[in-house]
């Protein structure tokens, strides 16, 4: 067996343990955390019908840092707005709150008001090739376009994990991003230690990928809003959790004394919305991070996507198109869900995270579930189950 062969199957298993452990792993609603809001049947990104998430972890080595060789401890995650095989786009806009980080495609998302492929994110210094073999898979999986062109500005986004991670020794390959795209899949999201957020730390517990989603009921109908997150931000005082000051109860294990990191959120929904109005949502994910302590300090990339699989085929190149919206007097609850999916993503993210040793024997410590029961029982928070 080569060690590209080794190294793929190394990730294929931790795919594997991942997508298994999203069944059976404790969310932040098991710990009796109480969140607003109606969920989906996952309570995940993947709530809104179309969407799939894939992951590349790569965990390897241990000890002192050696530049090429490892700790390694990074990956890639993969959002696909209507699927792996779908080359339909989907309505989209971004928002930077504050910005400290990079999303490559964007200032086409801006200008067309589309997104064309997935979404991905990985580490700072591994954007580009990320980005390079998106493409690759692009041509490699779709046709050419109406003018025989294969031509793509992939959406990449990155939050930094060199505190854990060899971030400098280049570890993710194309065959990652391949194999994350590629497994793709609906159903439960994989959270924690896995993906892009693999190396990742917030509010300075373990952090990583997180995901929720919310039901919205209109006169129109029925629609799903859902975030995911790859949270990499925060310092430890300002965590709070349904409105409880975690952060500044439990202290042990503090590192950092600022806001240091990024993160990066997804917004999915299925309404009818056009561009503008997906801006409109995009900016209220700032509103969730507000709940769960964040500020967006300077040092932070705080950059945001969002989308919508409504209006199937908008983008033909040929021809009038009839899209249909909702009206702007009829988005608060859309915007309501926006905040309350992103709030609980990441709590979700930090719950399922667990504890971290990588380069030169750093460790970074899970979030304590026992301790968050308490804390949520001490301020009358607790909800409790049958």
């Amino acid at each position: 067996m080569t060690k590209l062969d080794s190294g793929l199957l190394k990730t294929s298993i931790l795919l594997f343990s991942a997508f298994a452990m999203a069944q059976a792993e404790p969310r932040a609603r098991d710990l009796g955390i109480p969140f607003d809001g109606k969920p989906g049947q996952y309570n995940a990104i993947t709530d809104v019908k179309g969407v799939e998430v894939g992951h590349s972890t790569l965990i390897s080595g241990s000890g002192k840092l050696q530049v090429g060789v490892g700790p390694v401890r990074t990956g890639v995650t993969a959002v696909l707005p209507r699927g792996r095989n779908a080359s339909d786009p989907v309505f989209a806009a971004w928002f930077t709150l504050n910005g400290n980080g990079e999303m490559t495609g964007t200032t086409w998302v801006e200008d067309s008001g589309f997104l064309e492929g997935p979404v991905l994110i990985t580490n700072t210094h591994s954007v580009g090739v990320v980005r390079d073999a998106a493409i690759a898979w692009r041509v490699k999986h779709a046709p050419p376009d109406d003018q025989q062109y294969w031509w793509s500005l992939p959406v990449v986004a990155e939050t930094w994990d060199g505190y854990l991670n060899d971030i400098n020794g280049f570890h993710v390959k194309p065959e990652h991003v391949f194999h994350a795209l590629d497994s793709a899949h609906p159903g439960a999201v994989e959270e924690g230690n896995v993906g892009g957020g693999t190396g990742m730390i917030c509010n300075e517990f373990k952090g990583g990928i997180g995901t929720s989603s919310r039901v919205v009921d209109s006169k129109h109908g029925s629609y799903t809003v859902a975030a995911l997150v790859q949270c990499n931000y925060g310092s430890r005082d300002q965590l709070r959790i349904a409105g409880v000051p975690v952060g500044r109860e439990i202290t042990e294990g503090r590192f950092r004394w600022s806001d240091t990191g990024s993160i990066i959120v997804v917004v999915a929904t299925d309404a009818p919305v056009i561009p503008t109005q997906l801006k409109r949502i995009a900016r209220k994910v700032s509103l969730g991070l507000g709940r769960d302590g964040s500020y967006s300090g300077d040092g932070s990339g705080d950059i945001f996507i969002a989308f919508s699989t409504a209006n199937p085929g908008a983008s033909a190149s040929k021809g009038l198109h009839q899209v249909t919206m909702m009206p702007n007097d009829e988005l608060d609850p859309i915007f309501l869900a926006t905040v309350q999916a992103t709030e609980e993503a990441v709590i979700n993210a930090m719950v399922a995270a667990k504890t971290m040793t990588g380069v030169n024997d750093r460790t970074v410590v899970a979030l304590p579930h026992d301790r968050v029961r308490e804390l949520m029982k001490k301020y009358n928070r607790l909800v409790t189950t049958n």
